[in-house]
């Protein structure tokens, strides 16, 4: 699942659950707080986003629910793979995540997973959440899109 994005990042994982499930209204990058171990674990890919969600406790964002596989090489001293991890965000930015979340009852969830200049960082997604209908009006969009790309690409 790694691969390349802008200069100098590299993507570590995705949620693709969380795009068929709600709607991403807006991005926001945050850092995390982790401890060596656990940014070694990243560094290997073994992360997994499924179910995981952001909370805003006390003025602080956390990161609920994201899975992060003990470290290969790690000794006792290793991390507890769900714990609640703090997101580093500006305080300017979690007053606006604060107001989102408690007036229109938007979550947050996050998105991708990439290193930026050696750091691991996260793309929170303030969503909205997907009725039955509206995820099965999205894969009907995506396969018309996927066979009207492929009559093009057999017309050529």
């Amino acid at each position: 699942m790694a691969g390349k994005l802008h200069s100098g990042e590299k993507l570590i994982a995705t949620n693709k659950k969380a795009f068929h499930d709600y709607f991403i209204l807006e991005k926001i990058e945050a850092g995390i707080s982790l401890l060596g171990t656990e940014v070694k674990a990243i560094r290997e890919g073994r992360l997994n986003l499924k179910d995981s969600y952001a909370l805003v406790r006390a003025g602080e964002v956390f990161l609920i629910n994201c899975h992060i596989s003990p470290y290969s090489h790690g000794n006792r001293e290793n991390h507890e793979p769900t714990r609640a991890r703090k997101l580093l965000l500006h305080l300017r930015e979690i007053r606006r995540l604060i107001g989102k979340t408690q007036e229109k009852g938007l979550t947050l969830i996050p998105l991708r997973v990439y290193l930026k200049r050696g750091k691991v960082k996260f793309e929170l997604g303030v969503a909205k959440g997907k009725k039955l209908f509206d995820k099965r009006e999205t894969a009907r969009r995506k396969e018309a899109d996927k066979e009207a790309k492929a009559a093009l690409k057999y017309r050529r």
